[in-house]
């Protein structure tokens, strides 16, 4: 299959999708570039269709080799009518990713992470990176939070957001039921707070909460959470993402 007018269905379909960082039409998910293709190939994600421009065809050829999906061939000014990248790498992956539910981030010794209104889809990327190199076993994205189907979100996760299971748009009310049910220990991270992360015990299930740079951590969560820092010198506070990253690393230095 082959296609070079911007005007397709499917062109649109995804071009829309990218524009608002929301999934397609059909729920799936939008990613750019031969990285995201490669790390989708290495994880429970069905990859629905790869939309390929000739020259990256030849210069990835074995990338797409033995795909199941659906290899549509587009000509650059086409995918570059349709690319959310100042330069485009000639490939875009339509995927959808597993229907996770509770029961997948907590069925063995809970280690979550809480994105508490977190738009930023850098900071956002960079949490879903360390939740996975430090063995968490899933993430949830509050409501509030940015979309998934963010592309520079899913960009800067690297692939991780294709593996580690995940739920997002959730209220703050249903967390709260679903940690207390479990019996899971409430974390959530502030610059003020009088205990320091590494006096934290993570060794049993719990679950992490970051918020938005500048908002913090929400009143309904912060009410229910015990509140650790990451003591800094000279500087205020450190970014979400890396406060985030440290203490996440402190809870797998516990855990192994």
């Amino acid at each position: 299959m082959s296609l070079t007018s911007q005007r397709n269905p499917i062109l649109q379909d995804i071009r829309k999708a990218i524009r608002a960082g929301r999934a397609t039409e059909q729920g799936w998910l939008v990613a750019e570039g031969p990285n995201l293709l490669a790390e989708a190939r290495r994880s429970p994600c069905v990859i629905e269709r790869v939309l390929i421009t000739p020259a990256a065809f030849e210069r990835c050829r074995e990338l797409v080799t033995g795909l199941s999906a659906d290899i549509v061939q587009v000509s650059e000014r086409a995918l570059n009518s349709v690319s959310g990248m100042q330069a485009t790498q000639g490939i875009i992956t339509v995927l959808r990713p597993p229907r996770w539910t509770w029961a997948d981030l907590t069925a063995r010794n809970p280690a979550l992470v809480l994105l508490d209104g977190i738009q930023d889809p850098g900071n956002a990327g960079t949490i879903a990176r360390s939740a996975e190199a430090f063995g968490a076993t899933g993430l949830v994205f509050l409501e509030g939070s940015v979309r998934v189907s963010n592309g520079k979100l899913l960009r800067a996760s690297a692939g991780s957001l294709f593996r580690i299971p995940f739920l997002e748009g959730v209220s703050r009310s249903d967390l709260l039921r679903e940690l207390k049910n479990s019996r899971t220990k409430l974390y959530a991270l502030a610059s003020d707070a009088g205990m320091a992360f590494t006096e934290a015990s993570f060794s049993g299930p719990f679950a992490l909460a970051t918020g938005a740079e500048g908002a913090g951590i929400s009143e309904d969560v912060a009410r229910r959470a015990e509140m650790i820092s990451i003591p800094t010198s000279r500087v205020e506070s450190l970014n979400a993402a890396v406060a985030c990253s440290l203490a996440l690393f402190e809870a797998w230095r516990q855990r192994r």
